[in-house]
């Protein structure tokens, strides 16, 4: 059975207020949104994420237009909107965490400094400034999002999707572990970063052991 629109409306309130249990949000900094049937359920401008609740999402239609709910939208709904359109996502998440706005303000390009990060497509570009909830700062965005499920933003944050809200969410976690690991290897020398031959030697050991997926014990078998 597939979801209805307050299920996703719930599924956002509790992902909002799990991202800033974990420091990844700040007030009203951040939003969120989610596929529900042919409409978008996304956070309202102004929702403070620590107690955010499903009636602070509201759903649009991929012109942005509110079809249910009492709210504005989130201002970067130009954003969002861009990203279903070129991507096709199940959710979306943009966060101004502050291991991803410290890279964002230094680099062009998160390096691929762990095997970790090719579930985010590897290396991390930069979408250059733009004004927020503009045109241009969506367009910059979706352009560094190109091939990859994640992206920083110079002098702002950080966006990934995912198939679902959960794997948005798991992304945005992970990119904010890389960027802090990034700064505090970066504050002692240059960070090394995996080859192109050691990342095809990753995805190689990844395919051959189903890495990342729970299989039962061979103790006993006596190989």
């Amino acid at each position: 059975m597939s979801a209805t629109a307050d299920d996703v409306r719930g599924v956002i309130a509790e992902g909002c207020r799990a991202l800033a249990a974990n420091n990844l949000v700040v007030g009203t900094a951040g939003n969120v949104s989610a596929r529900a049937g042919d409409h978008i359920a996304i956070t309202a401008t102004g929702a403070a994420f620590d107690e955010l609740t499903p009636n602070e999402v509201v759903l649009v239609d991929m012109d942005g237009s509110v079809v249910a709910g009492d709210l504005e939208p989130t201002s970067e709904i130009e954003l969002h909107l861009a990203l279903y359109r070129e991507f096709d996502p199940g959710a979306i998440v943009h966060t101004h965490a502050p291991s991803a706005i410290a890279v964002g303000l230094i680099a062009d390009e998160l390096p691929c400094i762990h095997y970790q990060m090719l579930l985010l497509g590897g290396s991390i570009r930069v979408a250059p400034y733009a004004t927020f909830g503009t045109i241009e700062l969506a367009d910059n965005v979706r352009d560094a999002l190109s091939g990859r499920t994640a992206a920083l933003m110079a002098n702002h944050g950080a966006v990934t999707y995912g198939r679902d809200l959960e794997a948005a969410l798991e992304s945005t976690m992970l990119l904010e572990w890389a960027c802090g690991i990034y700064l505090q290897a970066a504050a002692v020398r240059t960070p090394k970063s995996l080859n192109a031959q050691q990342l095809d030697d990753v995805i190689a050991a990844v395919i051959a052991r189903n890495y990342g997926a729970t299989r039962p014990s061979r103790k006993g078998s006596g190989s």
